[in-house]
């Protein structure tokens, strides 16, 4: 059997990689491994020269990535597409988010707001500057540090509301979705993965690659909060 590959990825992806490795493994006898963390931290791993076969993370981190020469010039393959959606704790009141205002009413009567580092974190400090409540919401608002769900600051009790990639937020307990974001405010973010420059097993990983962006895993993509690309 050939050497496993090894991947590095952000958190959005975790569950979705963990499952079709396990497939995939089984498809072929090749073992997958994913270490998953912040992506800002997956990144500066794969620049540091990390030993690993392929990144998976945001596309335009990935294609700065791609312009510095750390991943495999044209392997980039678009995996999947996941939005923003917001959460309460378990048993909590779930707002109104139906509408852009209500959104933004939410926000501004929330004890305390918790966002995220990523591409998600980036669109909602977008909307509240477009809402005019940067400033009056700034001492409620709590961004998590890389690779620390904002879910998790909800089950804790340290945020009232949250907003992460529904990707991030599907599987841990002690919370609530309320739902995505209505689509005008919506953000979509793609998800892809590359070659690593640094790997030893260049054509596996681009059969593996292949494999993650193919159709025959779009179910599982939906199962972990997150849509095909095609």
């Amino acid at each position: 059997m050939s050497a496993a590959l090894a991947g590095v990825s952000s958190m959005a992806t975790k569950h979705v990689l963990a499952e079709l490795g396990e497939v995939y493994e089984e498809k072929t006898g090749l073992r997958v491994s994913v270490e998953s963390m912040g992506g800002v931290d997956a990144a500066a791993r794969v620049r540091a020269g990390g030993k690993y076969d392929f990144v998976a993370l945001a596309s335009d981190a990935l294609a700065k990535l791609e312009t510095e020469g750390h991943v495999v010039a044209g392997t980039h393959r678009d995996i999947a597409r996941s939005g923003i959606a917001m959460a309460v704790a378990a048993g909590a009141h779930a707002p109104d988010i139906s509408t852009e205002e209500a959104v933004r009413d939410a926000v501004v009567n929330a004890r305390t707001i918790g966002f995220s580092t990523g591409p998600s974190g980036k669109h909602l400090e977008f909307l509240f500057r477009k809402w005019g409540i940067a400033d009056t919401i700034g001492p409620r608002l709590r961004q998590a540090p890389p690779g620390t769900g904002v879910g998790s600051l909800i089950a804790r009790g340290e945020v009232a509301l949250g907003f992460q990639q529904l990707s991030e937020l599907i599987h841990l307990e002690g919370i609530r979705i309320v739902g995505p974001l209505p689509p005008d405010i919506q953000s979509m973010t793609t998800f892809s993965a590359a070659v690593c420059a640094t790997s030893a097993h260049r054509d596996q990983a681009r059969a593996l690659l292949q494999f993650l962006s193919s159709s025959v895993t779009d179910d599982s993509k939906r199962r972990h909060g997150m849509e095909p690309c095609g």
